[in-house]
């Protein structure tokens, strides 16, 4: 992804002149590549289901469905997470450490705040995936399933993000037959009293 578009206008400033001036500069991305779903929940009525991947405006109204997935509420959430069986998959995106950073400068890596026993793939929620992010998801569903395709898989990020709903879709296409996709993700996990825990990304 070129440098203007993972970062910031303010950010690539502040690099370019701490190069300059031979200063550190302390970086922090969180919302290089989560600027899209950042933010209060947009309100608004569901979307129809488009039959395709979603790869803009990631943060909007979401559709009530998901062709062959199961669609939870909180409540079913929690249920299904009480019962331990299922891999429940964070999607929410995380800026990598760019490359060809000036000497210097440091590099903050970030956290995230997740479900407890949840594993965080960030980035592969885009509706345009690189085959280095479509290889990291496959190989990570294989690792997490044991290579089981019927293996329950529980798919969210926040409430009204397609970043999910794009997840689930694509597991599906991988051949996964078990796939439920949380619609409200953290955010109304939180308001039924789930707790949330600090989170870094799967290798």
């Amino acid at each position: 992804m070129p440098l203007k578009s993972a970062l910031p206008k303010f950010l690539a400033a502040v690099i370019a002149a701490s190069s300059t001036l031979g200063c550190l500069a302390l970086v922090s991305v969180d919302r290089a590549l989560a600027e899209d779903v950042s933010g209060p929940s947009p309100v608004g009525p569901p979307s129809p289901e488009p039959n395709s991947y979603r790869t803009d405006k990631y943060r909007s109204p979401v559709p009530l469905t998901l062709k062959g997935a199961t669609v939870l509420s909180s409540s079913q959430a929690m249920k299904v997470w009480s019962e331990g069986h299922a891999v429940f998959i964070d999607v929410y995106p995380h800026p990598p450490k760019p490359a060809g950073l000036p000497p210097g400068t440091i590099w903050r890596e970030t956290t995230h705040m997740t479900i407890e026993n949840a594993v965080w793939l960030p980035n592969v929620g885009y509706g345009a995936l690189s085959s280095g992010y479509e290889n990291y998801f496959k190989h990570n569903l294989e690792k997490l399933t044991a290579g089981d395709k019927a293996k329950p898989l529980v798919f969210f990020c926040l409430r009204n993000c397609w970043m999910s709903w794009n997840a689930a879709k694509r597991a599906l296409g991988f051949g996964y037959t078990n796939v439920s996709w949380f619609r409200d993700g953290t955010d109304g996990w939180q308001e039924i009293g789930g707790l949330v825990v600090d989170a870094h990304p799967l290798p």
